[in-house]
């Protein structure tokens, strides 16, 4: 049975999420942990659960959801992996933090890219990577079939969608993301979201103001 746990991390208020199942395999998806109170945070569920990290893995690579890459690579000897197409927006992130306040440790680069299609694998776990650019030109969001969840990154949020002014953003390429790599999902799907309250695909394809059934 796959487990998740989240974390609300940074400024930002970006969700990092742990999955693991029964093995006590886990892997850790967007970390966005800063300071050293956060970073605690997250190690000590790790260890007072017994759990054996495997895998970091970056939906996509803004600067809230890696802030912890660094961290979490070394603390626990993992390799990053992320798509390819992110990697510009990845090495970006040590010139523009200032801007947030952020004094960045700079991310590790990635030890392998992440391609759309194929199947993470850890303990008995299987997650699929579907390709879905558009707030960010590498993102990817992951998906378990058999919990019917999605780590969805900042694709599509409760009735709302990622924005698209970012460099490399480009909101037809996300609707078209969000229609085709999500919608394409059954309605009870559970959507764990970047930012905010999870969802479900259902809720999102007759409610989201952006991309549901009401706009033309």
């Amino acid at each position: 049975m796959l487990n998740l746990q989240s974390f609300v991390f940074n400024g930002f208020q970006e969700n990092t999420y742990v999955l693991y199942d029964e093995t006590k395999e886990c892997v850790i998806i967007d970390p966005g942990c800063y300071t050293a109170a956060e970073q605690n945070q997250l190690v000590n569920f790790i260890l007072e659960n017994e759990l054996k990290p495997v895998r970091l893995l970056n939906t996509h690579c803004h600067i809230d959801h890696i802030l912890g890459n660094n961290f979490i690579a070394k603390k626990f000897n993992l390799g990053l992996e992320i798509h390819k197409e992110d990697l510009p927006v990845l090495l970006a992130t040590t010139e523009y933090g200032h801007l947030y306040g952020f004094t960045v440790d700079p991310s590790p680069e990635p030890s392998r890219y992440i391609e759309a299609d194929e199947i993470i694998r850890f303990g008995n776990t299987e997650l699929e990577v579907r390709f879905t650019p558009g707030h960010a030109p590498g993102h990817v969001v992951f998906i378990n079939h058999l919990e019917r969840l999605v780590i969805n990154g900042d694709v599509l949020f409760y009735n709302s969608i990622g924005r698209t002014d970012l460099p490399g953003g480009d909101l037809n390429t996300l609707v078209n993301s969000i229609k085709t790599q999500l919608f394409t999902l059954p309605d009870d799907y559970v959507v764990h979201t970047g930012h905010g309250p999870s969802t479900t695909i259902g809720n999102e394809k007759k409610y989201n103001p952006f991309v549901g059934e009401n706009v033309s």
